[in-house]
């Protein structure tokens, strides 16, 4: 399967007074497709919550900071499954400069499901298991 990618503009305000994007930054770029990502699947994060009282929490990031992108640069960011367990999965995310196809960043991003009341694991909904095993 082809991961999933999410185009991304540079503005001004993602950068430091040098043009170079903010290195947290980077970590936004990467929730925003994951988010896209669960939404071409046909889960939006605030329908899961209402409908099955599920959130998914970041629970560690490696992260490595390749090369910088700048101000007005389109970025390509991808996210594509490793692993999926009962109640969390591992996303593999590059962030690449469209122009070039240059790599800036990746990142190994462990996401846990959680009971959004209580904060605490729980297994996936199993339609959201199923559909992500599905298509990776």
């Amino acid at each position: 399967m082809q991961a999933f990618n999410w185009p991304v503009r540079v503005y001004y305000e993602d950068t430091d007074s040098g043009g170079v994007v903010y290195h947290s930054n980077y970590l936004n770029f990467m929730e925003r497709a994951r988010t896209e990502w669960l939404r071409s699947l046909g889960f939006g994060q605030q329908a899961l919550r209402e409908q099955t009282g599920v959130i998914f929490a970041v629970t560690h990031v490696d992260v490595s900071f390749v090369k910088p992108a700048c101000f007005d640069d389109l970025l390509d960011v991808t996210c594509e499954v490793e692993s999926v367990r009962a109640a969390s999965m591992c996303i593999q995310q590059r962030i690449v400069r469209h122009d070039d196809g240059v790599e800036l960043c990746r990142a190994k991003v462990k996401v846990a499901c959680l009971v959004a009341e209580t904060l605490r694991p729980t297994p996936m909904p199993k339609q959201i298991k199923t559909e992500i095993e599905r298509v990776y």
